[in-house]
């Protein structure tokens, strides 16, 4: 079973974002699981979202406690260094920053990745909602599956421009990331 934790603000899709990654995965033949854990429900307050995806009938209910992915669409979130608890060796942490990836490395022991999601999604969308952008990107990085069930995860939320203009976003993110740079977790975590 693949364990994903998404760290956000409120507003930026943080829920959406966990619901289309499983929604994503039905559509990829398999069982999955996403949730919220929200504390204050403003915008801009800090949320967290889980996703489980599995081969199996997933039983647990439980919230994400030792994710073997974690996506932080809000990079000022990790001025809190806990975050990154439970996080499951080698760490794999993809972030919405146009930092290089290497600091995140360095600071956190983790194997970071970077997209800037924000901007590509301004500039392709036209809001500032990086979760499109991050899912496509964590898709290619970790080939849990292929990116055309993200885009049928988005047909069954979305229709005409809006559509297109995130499918567009999907495409766009994949190629900023190396294709199956993190596939040997699924891999092993599938075999666990």
């Amino acid at each position: 079973m693949i364990e994903i934790r998404i760290h956000g603000r409120g507003g930026q899709g943080n829920v959406v974002a966990a619901y289309l990654l499983a929604s994503a995965a039905f559509h990829d033949g398999k069982y999955c699981q996403a949730f919220p854990a929200f504390g204050a429900e403003r915008r801009g307050a800090p949320v967290a979202a889980f996703v489980r995806i599995n081969e199996q009938r997933i039983f647990r209910r439980n919230q994400v406690r030792e994710p073997h992915y974690m996506v932080v669409q809000d990079a000022t979130l990790l001025h809190n260094r806990s975050l990154t608890g439970g996080l499951r060796p080698p760490g794999y942490m993809l972030v919405n920053s146009t930092r290089p990836a290497q600091e995140f490395s360095d600071e956190f022991g983790v194997w970071a990745v970077t997209i800037p999601a924000t901007r590509l999604a301004t500039e392709i969308v036209g809001r500032n909602v990086p979760n499109v952008a991050l899912l496509s990107a964590l898709i290619t990085l970790n080939g849990m599956m292929p990116v055309t069930a993200l885009e049928k995860a988005l047909a069954d939320r979305f229709s005409g421009s809006i559509l297109d203009k995130n499918v567009k976003l999907v495409e766009r993110a994949s190629a900023e990331v190396e294709p199956g740079l993190w596939t040997e977790e699924v891999r092993h975590a599938a075999s666990a």
